[in-house]
């Protein structure tokens, strides 16, 4: 049996992904996919996951974890990918089309599930729709790029490949400074000690010991449910598991009587689900000054001063321009860049940021990486990036890794 073809479709924050998508499922024509026309395939997708999600809640019923004791809801992505992918194969289609396979898997998943799927193309035809290169699977016989509504082929892998390099990022300027610097008065603004946390009998951190210090930039690692987000929670005192534990945060001890509301003033915090927060009609300038006050969106009259500050950061990330437009209308890469501005215009002596480029396709998260690393140079504020993924250009100077283990997690410190 000759081998399938293996398409890759490049995609980016533009992309008319769902249109390509209907087409193939819908067997109409695509010019540039015509041999696909008369073929049955089947949709591999986040998506996908959270349809059959909902109809086994509303109708009580198992469907792709029917001969598992486990709900699809209780399962973590890879399982959850696991079973729908192994339901989609028992359905035998031609082809099987894959949107961005490896989006909120840890790093050993993605690498089982890219195996898996380098098997399955050896009988099948796979149809890739990635945002990022290093997604698509060395198999690939066949290279697209999907910019807007526009589908472009390549004569040759070679040419794909030189085309859709990013080039490196630069930011013109620098880091505005803060109005009113936040100092922390404690070198150390994190001490862990042996901290240990369990969820219903199930022991997630074991002993860990952990301490982040001013201007400190770290990256936060480990696989799904290693206790990534249990431990960020602690830190902002959003989880009460902090209690009772050596936790001491900016100088004082976890339940001594801190004012939850002064933790937050020194932590500034993103992850791409608080974006979904502000569906208003929020101006970018009061985006990035509504940070000053903690808000969302903007509800005082700003000061000329406070726009002068907004109108600095909206310079660095060049949208200037755009600073009275509205934040819901920017593309997800440039509402990310506000974001992180609005989480620094005060200058927070620590910087958290939780999978903040997932879902971002090569050349927005260079963008987003550029800033962090400029961030790190040009301010005090200690930085934790959270991430799956090792983002090309990342300059961290310290990792921590969370592993594994039947009595929970354990945490490694090494340098870059």
């Amino acid at each position: 049996m000759d081998q399938p073809k293996i398409y890759a479709i490049l995609t980016n924050n533009t992309s008319t992904t769902q249109e390509v998508v209907e087409k193939l499922l819908q067997q109409k024509p695509i010019e540039e996919l015509l041999e696909l026309n008369t073929l049955h395939g089947l949709l591999f997708s986040r998506s996908e996951i959270d349809r059959y999600m909902e109809e086994e809640e509303r109708h009580d019923i198992k469907i792709l974890t029917k001969d598992k004791p486990q709900s699809l809801k209780t399962m973590s992505s890879g399982e959850q990918k696991k079973a729908l992918l192994h339901h989609l194969l028992q359905k035998n289609p031609d082809f099987l089309i894959l949107i961005n396979p490896y989006d909120n898997l840890d790093v050993a998943t993605q690498a089982s599930l890219k195996e898996q799927l380098c098997k399955i193309g050896a009988s099948r035809i796979l149809i890739q729709l990635v945002s990022r290169l290093d997604d698509i699977l060395p198999i690939t016989t066949d290279f697209l790029k999907l910019d807007a509504d526009i589908l472009k082929t390549y004569e040759s892998p070679e040419m794909f490949w030189q085309e859709n390099q990013s080039a490196p990022v630069i930011f013109e300027g620098s880091i505005p400074p803060p109005l009113e610097k936040l100092v922390s008065e404690h070198a150390e603004l994190v001490i862990m000690k042996k901290v240990s946390v369990s969820f219903d009998g199930r022991q997630v951190l074991q002993n860990i010991d952990w301490t982040i210090k001013q201007g400190e930039f770290w990256q936060l690692m480990g696989p799904n449910g290693s206790g990534k987000s249990t431990i960020l929670s602690m830190i902002t005192g959003d989880s009460h598991k902090g209690y009772g534990q050596d936790l001491t945060l900016f100088g004082q001890r976890k339940g001594s009587g801190e004012s939850v509301w002064d933790l937050k003033q020194k932590i500034g915090y993103y992850t791409p689900a608080i974006t979904d927060k502000f569906k208003g009609y929020h101006s970018l300038e009061n985006m990035v000054i509504s940070g000053l006050h903690d808000s969302v969106g903007l509800y005082v009259q700003p000061t000329d001063i406070e726009k002068n500050l907004a109108h600095q950061w909206l310079q660095l990330l060049s949208l200037y321009d755009k600073r009275e437009d509205y934040f819901r209308d920017l593309s997800a890469g440039d509402k990310r860049l506000v974001m992180v501005a609005r989480a620094m215009v005060k200058h927070p002596p620590l910087l958290i940021l939780d999978e903040p480029t997932a879902g971002l396709d090569d050349a927005n998260a260079a963008l987003f990486v550029a800033l962090v690393n400029k961030i790190a140079v040009e301010s005090d504020s200690a930085i934790v990036f959270v991430s799956h993924r090792t983002e090309p250009g990342l300059t961290p100077k310290y990792l921590y890794t969370l592993n594994p283990r039947p009595e929970g997690s354990i945490g490694k410190e090494s340098a870059f």
